[in-house]
């Protein structure tokens, strides 16, 4: 039988490439799990904010990435000298980071509609409330939407995450209900914020 010519053979190992190898593939940094995928939101939700990886964790905690994803994916609890490890590396303790409360419970919210994070809501100006802001990137929902569905201003709203301006009890107890997550883990940036300015007064008083 006769020898198929050369270009025939390419084109058939192109076809298989394309197949089975793909084309053009654009790795994302974080992939994008199904909401029931995620049993502590609150963790991923600071990675994302911070943009880091949880290979990236993994690395500068000198601990398996399988360890953060089960962390992350799975509600586990790390042990005690990789829970020190973690608080201290991402700045929160560990009552923050790693929450029953948060583990617990059911990561699904009542969201009205679809919407999406908007990324220039972190470019255009830097955030302070960490937290807060990954979660509505975790969850995948733009500020406005949230601020309606809660039944704020969006420019408020805003304020909430680029100042960690700590909003009244009513709009706490709103914004807990809305995300199923306690007032204290959703606002702990604006109160750690605010320790961390009066640590400084006090020291800047002590030089003096």
């Amino acid at each position: 039988m006769p020898n198929q010519p050369e270009r025939h053979f390419i084109e058939a190992w192109s076809l298989i490439n394309r197949k089975y190898l793909g084309k053009g593939v654009r790795v994302k940094r974080f992939r994008r799990p199904t909401r029931c995928q995620i049993r502590n939101r609150v963790l991923l939700a600071v990675l994302m904010v911070k943009d880091i990886k949880l290979s990236e964790l993994a690395e500068r905690l000198s601990v398996s990435s399988r360890s953060v994803s089960a962390w992350v994916y799975e509600g586990r609890l790390p042990g005690k000298a990789n829970l020190e490890k973690v608080c201290r590396e991402l700045g929160y303790p560990h009552h923050i980071l790693f929450n029953p409360q948060v583990i617990n419970n059911s990561p699904v919210i009542c969201q009205q509609a679809p919407s999406r994070f908007m990324k220039r809501t972190i470019t255009r100006s830097p955030v302070r409330n960490h937290i807060l802001t990954g979660l509505c990137m975790v969850h995948d929902l733009s500020v406005t939407d949230v601020s309606h569905w809660i039944g704020v201003h969006p420019g408020t709203f805003r304020k909430w995450l680029h100042q960690a301006t700590l909003p009244s009890p009513a709009f706490q107890e709103k914004t807990e209900q809305f995300f199923r997550i306690p007032k204290s883990v959703l606002f702990a940036d604006c109160v750690l914020g605010e320790q961390q300015e009066v640590e400084l007064e006090e020291y800047a008083e002590l030089k003096k």
